[in-house]
């Protein structure tokens, strides 16, 4: 039987900040593209990965869709990378791709027949007297979402919450949140806006948005009549979205969708954690979140992930982090799996947010991989493990009672894997380890009490460990 786990694409893939949509019976998903030990965010050329909607195992991409070197204003350096970009179908047929260029300030636009591309430069965002918006000074653009509404009306919804923070460019604050533009058919020329719709940490006191405002990520979906306005708030690590009965005003908001750490469904977060992207897919009446998680010790090395949503016409409930993710229903206990599949990780030394180089990060355990960037091998495995290191996955389905464990492990590590059906659950087995230069399998039973349940791993002993797969057998 086919499965698929999260990360969703293969694991030698970065791919972030992930826009979902359905064009002729495929979902197509529009990221940025991050690069595995870079130094920067979305160095990577674009490239879209796709799938039917009756099968979300077979994801499969054509290539680079679209490079930075074919926007005019790009002059290599380190700032010149593509940040998240979105895409939609056009009045005409043809398929418009929104981007930013680091942080010119500009909203660049390519346009391709098909969806996942090649793409071709089509221009900038514009006032109607040709002057590109972010010209003026006004407020920096970022992180674009395009929305065609059922009247053919084109929304283009923008906006940054950390300018007066960073003094990115000497621009103003945006103190007064997204904002939302009306462009003409051409794709590209503003015929009204800007209109502001979510609260950002200079105005949200007192508001419904206090405590989750808007940072970031801006996306846009209607569902049931009503808009649902999906962004990343200030507290970077959480999707949240605010709900109205219009596209361009009268927010309120509505709740978090998912966090890279589950902060909000317990006391105490999970995960090591970072910035958050991404929005919501609607397949046979089911939702889902598509959002990112963090690797390899830092917030350049990103991953696809998805969850199921729980709906219940207005609002959604917050999504727990998994490793099933799009696949529906528990992971089958009978075969082997990627270590990496794991959906919450963390030590007993704490959990921390990847912000951009974290020194700490360095004595803790993180997820990497053995080849460069971009070499098509599953290498990936989770590494640093030590004493009181924990990881979990969710959720297994279990056939068997009794069954065998082997792990897959190389370093100096003495000890035992001590294995949990929950973070604070029962024991369920336990798995001695020995140090070992080069890759070992070691074994163990299990005695399984729930027949669908997590699996919790935390470490005891001494010494340094990377893990690389597990099978049941």
């Amino acid at each position: 039987m086919k499965q698929i786990t999260n990360p969703i694409l293969p694991n030698y893939e970065y791919i972030p900040d992930p826009e979902p949509h359905v064009f002729d019976n495929r979902i197509y998903v529009y990221g940025s593209h991050d690069k595995f030990k870079g130094i920067s965010f979305c160095l990577n050329d674009y490239i879209v990965y796709s799938c039917p909607i009756d099968d979300l195992t077979s994801w499969s991409s054509k290539g680079i869709s679209y490079k930075k070197s074919q926007d005019p204003e790009y002059k290599g350096g380190f700032m010149n990378v593509m940040f998240a970009p979105d895409c939609c179908k056009g009045n005409d047929g043809n398929y418009y791709l929104y981007y930013t260029l680091g942080f010119s300030g500009h909203i660049g636009v390519a346009k391709s027949k098909f969806p996942d591309g090649p793409f071709e430069y089509y221009g900038n965002v514009k006032y109607k007297d040709g002057t590109k918006l972010g010209d003026l000074n006004e407020y920096l653009q970022f992180d674009p979402a395009i929305f065609i509404d059922d009247d053919k009306k084109i929304y283009l919804y923008s906006g940054y919450g950390s300018v007066q923070r960073f003094g990115l460019h000497g621009r103003k604050n945006t103190d007064k949140g997204a904002m939302v533009f009306v462009l003409d058919d051409d794709m590209l020329t503003i015929k009204e806006g800007p209109s502001y719709i979510c609260k950002t940490i200079y105005n949200a006191k007192g508001t419904d948005f206090e405590g989750h405002e808007f940072f970031e990520a801006s996306s846009m979906r209607k569902i049931n009549d009503k808009y649902y306005f999906i962004y990343s708030s200030f507290n970077n690590h959480d999707l949240c979205y605010a709900i109205s009965s219009y596209p361009d005003r009268d927010f309120v908001y509505g709740g978090v969708l998912v966090s890279n750490c589950d902060e909000g469904l317990k006391d105490h977060k999970t995960n090591y954690y970072g910035n958050n992207h991404g929005s919501l897919l609607c397949l046979n009446n089911e939702y889902y979140i598509f959002y990112h998680r963090q690797t390899h010790k830092n917030s350049f090395a990103r991953q696809m992930c998805a969850e199921k949503l729980t709906f219940d016409g207005l609002h959604f409930a917050q999504a727990e982090m998994t490793s099933q993710g799009l696949n529906g229903k528990p992971l089958l206990a009978n075969r082997s799996y990627h270590a990496s599949i794991c959906c919450n990780l963390y030590t007993d030394k704490g959990i921390f947010f990847y912000k951009v180089i974290r020194p700490i990060a360095f004595s803790h355990p993180f997820i990497t991989q053995e080849r460069n960037d971009n070499e098509e091998e599953e290498t990936q495995y989770i590494k640093n493990l030590s004493r009181h290191a924990t990881i979990g996955y969710k959720y297994f389905s279990f056939d068997k009672r009794v069954l065998m464990m082997s792990v897959v492990v190389k370093g100096t590590f003495r000890g035992e894997m001590i294995i949990k059906d929950d973070e604070d659950g029962s024991i369920i087995g336990k798995i001695k380890i020995s140090p070992c230069k080069n890759k070992t399998t070691f074994n163990g039973t299990l005695s399984i009490i729930k027949k669908v349940s997590p699996l919790f791993i935390t470490f005891n002993g001494k010494g340094k460990l990377s893990f690389y797969e597990f099978e049941f057998k």
